[in-house]
């Protein structure tokens, strides 16, 4: 039986990606690792890529992925001070705060601020708070927000002409205007706060 001999294929010229043409804004390889440090190497390439971090955020952290249910009593009562009977006709039911605090947990995100640039919106240096991805902004929402590569964390508004522009909760800091010529971009809805008081 005859076979053909292999020929070999000519490439077209300009065929194929450009160099630098990428996210990563060089030539890439494949690697092959184990599925167990899969997202270890997700998250060093995200925190290689994000925009850098702004003067009013410390830290960003993803949720763990699959957090054991960790469910705690949620009393009936709402008392203003004191604690209400352990009894079990006081529980009303049973709450995970995983559950409560995140609706979407692959476009969730934890976000722990630095400063008092939104105060007066009740958020406090160094609360962590929970930012969806997936929640459409809206005039009034506080946004995590991208400005010129640099994240900020602030109230989205809108000029009287129908710019966007980004207003702290703290009248001792400036409200950034969003003029032609600076990038923005919207990174996340703040949907939720958790603080320790001790």
């Amino acid at each position: 039986m005859k076979t053909k001999p292999k020929t070999s294929r000519k490439r077209r010229p300009g065929a194929g990606r450009k160099p630098g043409s990428t996210k990563y804004g060089e030539p890439t390889r494949v690697i092959r690792l184990p599925e167990s440090l899969h997202r270890q190497a997700l998250e060093l390439l995200a925190a290689r890529l994000a925009p850098k971090i702004g003067d009013d955020i410390a830290e960003i952290r993803v949720p763990y992925p699959d957090a054991p249910v960790s469910e705690r009593p949620l009393f009936l009562s709402r008392v203003a001070a004191g604690f209400p009977s352990p009894a079990d006709d006081h529980i009303e039911q049973r709450l995970d705060l995983n559950e409560y605090m995140i609706k979407h947990s692959a476009a969730t995100y934890f976000v722990r601020v630095k400063g008092d640039s939104m105060i007066d919106a009740g958020i406090r240096d160094n609360d962590v708070l929970v930012v969806d991805r997936s929640v459409t902004a809206r005039v009034g929402s506080i946004v995590v927000a991208v400005v010129n590569g640099e994240f900020t964390l602030k109230t989205l508004g809108r000029t009287k002409a129908g710019q966007p522009l980004l207003a702290p909760a703290n009248s001792k800091y400036a409200t950034i205007e969003l003029r032609d010529g600076m990038s923005f971009e919207v990174w996340g809805v703040v949907t939720g706060s958790v603080r320790k008081f001790r």
